[in-house]
């Protein structure tokens, strides 16, 4: 009987916990944590072409594909497939050795 009680008490909690509020995605938790808005992204080219919007923070990455208004992915072709264009290490303060 203990056992079943406890299993359904730590559901009960499992499930409440999935109603807390989410964390906000848009700030950067880290050593230097600030607004995700004032690191500089560049755009990784996959293997067929599209775009990926990626941000190196040094210890923390960020990769997104880049779409256009319709939600379709962009393939803009800034690059040759498997290379990254623009700034992506820019705008922490924190090194990154490589």
């Amino acid at each position: 009987m203990n056992t079943i009680r406890t299993v359904a008490i730590l559901a009960a909690l499992g499930t409440l916990s999935a109603c807390a509020i989410p964390a906000d995605k848009g700030r950067d938790r880290g050593i230097d944590s600030k607004d995700l808005s004032q690191l500089q992204a560049g755009i990784w080219i996959d293997p067929n072409g599209c775009d990926h919007w990626i941000i190196d923070d040094g210890l923390e990455g960020y990769m997104d594909v880049r779409r256009d208004r319709y939600g379709k992915p962009v393939c803009s072709g800034a690059g040759a497939p498997n290379t990254v264009v623009g700034p992506f290490k820019s705008g922490s303060q924190f090194p990154d050795p490589r």
